[in-house]
């Protein structure tokens, strides 16, 4: 039986890597800063929090990418407080993406720099949040950067990956520190 978990395991890790990357995921265990690139991006909100209301959020973002054909793109972000879900578009299938319908906003981002902290596990509101605490921790040791907005969570993985597998990220906009005058 043990066999059968390794091959489990190895096969649904790589049907979940096997989606085009927005860009390149933090490692576990590391916490960087990093430049995310534009891009295009289709939001779903909620009521309530992200983790109360994950599959809600997901099934209009499925629905759109299917009816229009468009490929998964990973990871998928998630604003934890205010209840929002987006998918990348790849820059392949930008010209597929036919504007705001059925619960499904179309967002154009510019490029961001955040501070990031991989890890692995479940994507649970206790495992963001004690990312999250890592991030503002050393957030707190870096002079010159300071938060430009919230915490938010970024999963790579599908549902069918074992939570022991499962990379994800919280990342936390920076911005440089204003000088005191």
């Amino acid at each position: 039986m043990r066999w059968f978990t390794v091959v489990f395991a190895l096969f649904t890790t790589s049907l979940a890597m096997a989606a085009p990357e927005a860009f390149p995921p933090t490692p576990a265990g590391q916490t960087e800063v990093k430049t995310l690139p534009a891009g295009v991006l289709l939001q779903s909100t909620g009521r309530g929090n992200y983790f109360d209301t994950a599959d809600n959020l997901f099934s209009p973002l499925f629905r759109y990418i299917s009816k229009h054909n468009i490929a998964m793109t990973s990871p998928v972000e998630a604003r934890v407080e205010s209840a929002a879900m987006f998918f990348w578009v790849g820059e392949s299938e930008r010209a597929k993406v036919a504007g705001n319908e059925a619960g499904v906003e179309v967002v154009r981002v510019p490029e961001r720099r955040v501070v990031s902290r991989g890890e692995r596990g479940g994507y649970s509101r206790a495992n963001f949040e004690k990312a999250r605490a890592v991030v503002v921790a050393w957030l707190a040791t870096q002079p010159e950067l300071e938060a430009a907005g919230e915490a938010y969570g970024v999963y790579w993985n599908a549902p069918f990956v074992p939570p022991f597998l499962k990379l994800f990220e919280v990342h936390v906009p920076v911005r440089p520190r204003a000088k005191a005058p």
